[in-house]
């Protein structure tokens, strides 16, 4: 944990409801097919269907991002483009290599009385694939996922967080939301639900705190064990 953060025991004490964002903290969804490969999937499909990618895609490696692009140029191909996505995705997360330290924290929560909601740019669908392959799904109490064909809906934008907190009734300040990106520290800003980052890889510990993390860490188990004795 930084420094410069409080303590992760004072973060978490308050903390009734956990809301994790997927890949990263959960599991390495591309780990397995790679996004570079899933993005070029998804541009090809574009051209079986007899449509083009829009300028600028052609080496856009993050499948997400290529998702923004095309519904941006071509809304009328949004639904299309990440209908195909979803399906990629799902391929993936079967093959997707697991955070140890992220089943720890569903047990954690669930040990400490804790709820814990997804919410991820990721497809509700691929979520849902992956937490029934590895017998997790009882662990979570909602998946909120991009909005089907509605790339908009995706972090930074607050929505996926104000929904889930609406679907469990609850309140920014019982609520910690745990991501790798500074897209999330903004969303969950956005959403005024403070924001835990994970530093998975070298040099986003410095940028998810100068985003405004309240804490930043480089292990899941970390927060795991702090979740069962806050």
């Amino acid at each position: 944990m930084t420094a410069a953060s409080l303590s992760l025991a004072d973060v978490l004490r308050p903390v009734k409801h956990v809301l994790l964002d997927f890949d990263g903290p959960v599991c390495s969804v591309f780990a397995g097919l790679p996004a570079s490969e899933v993005a070029r999937r998804l541009r090809q499909g574009l051209l079986t269907a007899g449509e083009q990618s829009p300028a600028g895609s052609e080496t856009e490696s993050d499948p997400l991002a290529l998702l923004r692009l095309i519904a941006d140029a071509r809304p009328d191909l949004a639904a299309t483009a990440d209908e195909a996505l979803t399906k990629l995705e799902t391929e993936a997360v079967l093959i997707g290599r697991p955070n140890p330290g992220g089943e720890s924290v569903l047990r954690a929560c669930a040990t400490s009385g804790r709820s814990v909601t997804v919410v991820s740019n990721n497809a509700g669908t691929a979520i849902q694939a992956y937490l029934a392959r590895h017998s997790l799904s009882s662990y979570v109490a909602g998946v909120f996922g991009r909005v089907p064909g509605d790339p908009s809906s995706m972090k930074p934008n607050p929505r996926l967080l104000l929904e889930a907190m609406d679907a469990i009734a609850t309140k920014p300040e019982e609520c910690i939301f745990i991501g790798d990106a500074t897209r999330d520290v903004e969303a969950g800003h956005a959403a005024q639900v403070e924001t835990i980052g994970y530093a998975n890889k070298p040099g986003k510990g410095a940028k998810l705190a100068a985003a405004g993390a309240i804490a930043v860490v480089d292990s899941m188990e970390h927060i795991a064990n702090f979740l069962q004795f806050s």
